[in-house]
């Protein structure tokens, strides 16, 4: 695929529009497509203002060339001469399996059709196609402007050369891509689930409070956002979604178990920052709660929280799911987080973190802090995850 090749977008909410501002500043002509037309032209002015101010800030040469190169469609019609379709719509297996579908009948054979999904099986939404073997899953992390990440995850049926071939687009993109099993969740939302359940197992129990948690994961551990500021500024209908459908895409494994407080917030309707509302109360004037800086319980509560993710990256690298160099390029590119987690392991010593999760579940007697094979391995012969 080379910049002759028009990129097509289905969805002109903010994922949307991102992906295809970086398909047209990538030197691409783009059709972003919506059902929604006043969608289609709030995009629009949207992407108007922020290639203006790139331009204000001499990041690109001009503005008005890029928006020159986007079509802005709400007949669906409008995709016959695309090479690359992206669909970047709800969180919906069936509506996004109709939308291929639909797609499918207008597109060249030719045509590859990505799906932009953070969670629902890519071979799920392949099947609904003809043509299984041209369907892969691109997922782009918001904003997609900013963020370098792409999760690359080949369905069941994707033929090689269509995975090949969007690897070398999304770093033709600038973007750095790492390949992922079509497994729920692909890297980063699996590997991150602890991050946001175990702050909130602790939370619930009554050993800290959110800012305490959040205190001691950014101060301590040197994340960029403690898990409760993170999980409002994310939205819980948002966060939450992904983390039940995580945990029901796993034949509900208590690792990836949702909890009842965030669930109750997304129920009051206290989604986060977008709502003013959430763990924490955003309204003007509002008294944020103060952290507890006892450094011994913040190296406690830091340390359960890493193990159980480095736990979960061992494991995925132990399935197979991505490579060792993949794994720790997604967490840093995708999340932010300070280091690899496969490099935090080594750096601890495997030793460490398994005495960490045997001693919860000698506590909890839960499989949930069960320790993967890989890591046990690891422990006992003293040798690093990544051998």
């Amino acid at each position: 695929m080379n910049k002759g090749s028009v990129i097509g977008v289905i969805g002109a909410g903010a994922m949307g529009s991102g992906i295809a501002q970086v398909a047209a500043m990538a030197g691409h002509n783009v059709v972003l497509f919506d059902a929604n037309s006043a969608a289609v032209e709030k995009a629009k002015t949207n992407l108007g203002n922020t290639l203006n101010k790139l331009a204000e800030k001499g990041k690109i040469a001009n503005a008005a060339e890029i928006m020159a190169r986007f079509e802005f469609a709400s007949d669906i019609t409008a995709f016959k001469n695309c090479s690359l379709v992206i669909e970047a719509i709800i969180e919906n297996l069936d509506i996004k399996k109709k939308v291929f579908a639909e797609v499918e009948g207008v597109v060249s054979n030719h045509c590859v059709l990505a799906t932009n999904t953070s969670s629902l099986s890519v071979t799920s939404i392949a099947a609904a196609c003809k043509q299984a073997g041209r369907v892969i899953g691109l997922h782009f992390f918001n904003p997609a402007p900013l963020m370098a990440l792409v999760e690359v995850i080949p369905a069941v049926q994707t033929e090689p050369s269509v995975t090949n071939t969007c690897k070398q687009l999304m770093a033709d993109w600038g973007k750095i891509a790492v390949l992922a099993k079509d497994t729920p969740g692909f890297i980063v939302n699996r590997v991150a689930r602890p991050f946001y359940g175990e702050a909130l197992r602790i939370y619930e129990e009554g050993i800290a409070d959110i800012a305490t948690i959040d205190w001691a994961m950014t101060e301590l551990a040197g994340f960029k956002m403690g898990p409760f500021t993170l999980t409002d500024y994310i939205g819980h209908d948002v966060n939450y979604v992904v983390t039940e459908t995580v945990f029901q895409s796993f034949f509900y494994d208590p690792r990836y178990k949702p909890s009842f407080s965030q669930k109750r917030l997304l129920e009051a309707g206290w989604l986060g920052r977008k709502s003013g509302r959430g763990f924490y109360n955003y309204a003007e004037g509002a008294v944020q709660p103060e952290a507890t800086k006892d450094e011994s319980l913040g190296k406690a509560i830091s340390e359960r929280i890493i193990a159980m993710l480095i736990n979960e990256a061992v494991d995925a690298l132990h399935l197979n799911i991505a490579s060792a160099k993949d794994l720790d390029l997604a967490m840093t590119k995708g999340v932010n987080y300070p280091k690899g987690l496969l490099q935090w392991c080594d750096e601890w010593g495997a030793e460490k973190c398994l005495m960490i999760l045997d001693n919860l579940y000698a506590e909890y007697h839960e499989d949930r802090y069960r320790a993967s094979v890989l890591l046990r391995k690891a422990a006992r012969n003293k040798s690093s995850v990544m051998q």
